[in-house]
């Protein structure tokens, strides 16, 4: 048994919001419980065998949770150019330094281009061709909802100016109609089909190797939107002991009736590996406008994005899932879109109690902009709002520019929260940095990390309390997970998932809240990472 003593611990437990110690029964398998919450005197009295550790006076949180991550992609990625740069001749100059370093027909891979930010927007084939003449080059877009290709890569996919565009995508085209080299949606999958893969030994090694980066940052849990491949990766850690995150696996829509067919149920597994609901897409992203709208983007009168499912699809594979035990997860931005879901969510709702059904812990992934009379019905519906902070950080000069007066009702994390819904707030890493101390100073202040675009903040009506947007990050992913009664606050029966820091974050600056770095993370009662 443990006891930390000599702590700020803030608990998240309404009960007992506050203590100086707690202690720890050490159980295998990364299931170590809270036995007692209190100070050293009294625990010691109660557990006079336990070892005791002395913390100094730091301050101790639970475990953060990222309710919105892509586990594979991040992890791969780690490995490939980074592309988030602030001008498009300088996402060209690392292509060409790897280029260099590449030995010829090798793949060269990208990630995190935002042609947004570039005065020269998007990019073409010609551009990379002219540095990289002997190796095929993929870049992935920040969003992951657009595709930059050379024509190496273009010709190994068998994409010229006869190609149609695949259902729920588009390839971009020059006025004499060939290929520029842009990819969106669904035509991501000509190229991406075509790359060599990684075998599932190299992905279960990078997923092993991405924990440590993730323990670093203050990440305990993560639910995972990445697909089958990253399933098995899991199942291979899990298998050889080798995992010690807590993840949430949402499955795949398109393997819906596979799953249907073998019986797999939301929950099914255990404490660190378990299953989540099914994950569909009803629409695009902003950066690529193909967030599907009800009127038009701003300058772009014939353009309301792109709509993969209306709610009758929708409830007729919602339905399904929910007579197997499954719950639904969707991706939905735009303001159609999220109209269309909750049209979908609230005939499902009947569904459910028609046939006597259990309530599922129905999501919608991202809910960026939202028509006004739609604010109030998640709440209603008890469907949980999983947002990304740190995205309004990002797509606030995009939001104004290409929703105009809709921006007012974009990333509404107190909206939301007013209107009841459950917050679970992630980071959609790669897309974004998983540093969920840069989505608390997102929820908190909305300003960049420059502190623009004022003091107050972008649109600063929506911004949270400090431990409002730790309930984001801990007790809202675990309500989403089913595990709200074993995780997201330090209390008895809890895990003892839980992070140390030098700083304690309710006592300074909100503005300084992107700079904090936790010195040491435990998982179940086993420390898995520390400052060396």
């Amino acid at each position: 048994m443990l006891i930390l003593s000599n702590a700020r611990i803030h608990t998240m437990d309404p009960q007992q919001p506050s203590a100086s110690a707690l202690a720890i029964q050490p159980v295998s398998e990364h299931s170590g419980r809270i036995i007692a919450v209190g100070d050293l005197a009294s625990l010691q009295a109660e557990f006079p065998e336990a070892k005791v550790e002395d913390l100094n006076g730091r301050v101790i949180l639970p475990g953060l949770t990222d309710a919105h991550v892509h586990l594979r992609q991040y992890a791969l990625g780690l490995q490939q150019i980074d592309c988030n740069t602030a001008t498009r001749a300088e996402c060209i100059q690392r292509v060409a330094e790897r280029a260099a370093q590449t030995a010829p027909g090798v793949w060269i891979r990208g990630h995190g281009w935002r042609q947004n930010d570039w005065r020269e927007g998007f990019g073409t084939a010609a551009i990379l061709d002219a540095v990289t003449p002997n190796n095929p080059v993929y870049l992935t877009a920040a969003s992951l909802h657009a595709g930059w290709a050379n024509s190496a890569a273009l010709k190994a996919a068998g994409v010229s100016a006869n190609t149609a565009d695949p259902p729920n995508g588009t390839i971009g085209r020059d006025a004499s109609g060939q290929p520029t080299g842009i990819l969106f949606e669904e035509a991501l999958g000509l190229v991406a089909d075509v790359m060599p893969q990684t075998t599932g030994e190299e992905d279960a090694q990078a997923m092993r190797e991405v924990q440590q980066d993730l323990w670093s940052l203050g990440l305990t849990s993560v639910h995972d939107f990445d697909r089958d491949r990253s399933f098995r990766a899991l199942q291979t850690l899990r298998e050889r002991g080798e995992l010690k995150l807590r993840v949430l696996k949402n499955l795949p829509g398109e393997l819906l009736d596979h799953i249907l067919e073998i019986g797999l149920r939301s929950g099914f597994g255990d404490d660190l590996l378990r299953t989540g609901n099914i994950k569909v897409f009803a629409d695009g992203a902003l950066g690529p406008r193909t967030a599907a709208m009800i009127e038009p983007y701003e300058g772009e009168p014939e353009n309301r994005g792109m709509l993969f499912l209306d709610s009758e699809e929708l409830l007729d594979a919602a339905q399904k899932a929910a007579l197997s035990g499954l719950g639904m997860t969707v991706h939905a931005i735009g303001d159609r879109a999220n109209h269309e879901v909750l049209n979908a969510y609230e005939q499902l709702r009947a569904f459910e109690r028609d046939h006597q059904l259990p309530a599922r812990r129905h999501r919608i992934e991202h809910v960026q902009v939202l028509h006004p009379d739609d604010i109030g019905r998640l709440g209603k519906l008890g469907v949980i709002a999983s947002m990304q902070p740190i995205h309004a950080i990002s797509d606030m000069t995009a939001a104004d520019k290409y929703w105009g007066e809709r921006a007012q009702f974009s990333y509404g994390w107190r909206s939301q929260l007013n209107a009841g819904a459950v917050l679970a707030f992630g980071s959609d890493a790669p897309v974004e940095s998983p540093n969920p101390f840069l989505g608390l100073h997102a929820a908190v202040t909305r300003r960049r990390a420059d502190g623009s675009p004022d003091a107050e903040g972008w649109r600063p009506k929506e911004k949270l309390s400090l431990a409002e947007a730790l309930l984001g990050f801990t007790a809202g992913p675990a309500y989403a997970a089913g595990m709200e009664a074993r995780l997201g606050k330090l209390a008895p029966g809890y895990f003892a998932d839980l992070i140390v820091l030098d700083e304690d974050p309710f006592q300074i600056d909100a503005h300084d809240l992107q700079h904090l770095k936790p010195q040491a993370t435990m998982v179940g009662g086993e420390w898995v990472w520390r400052v060396s």
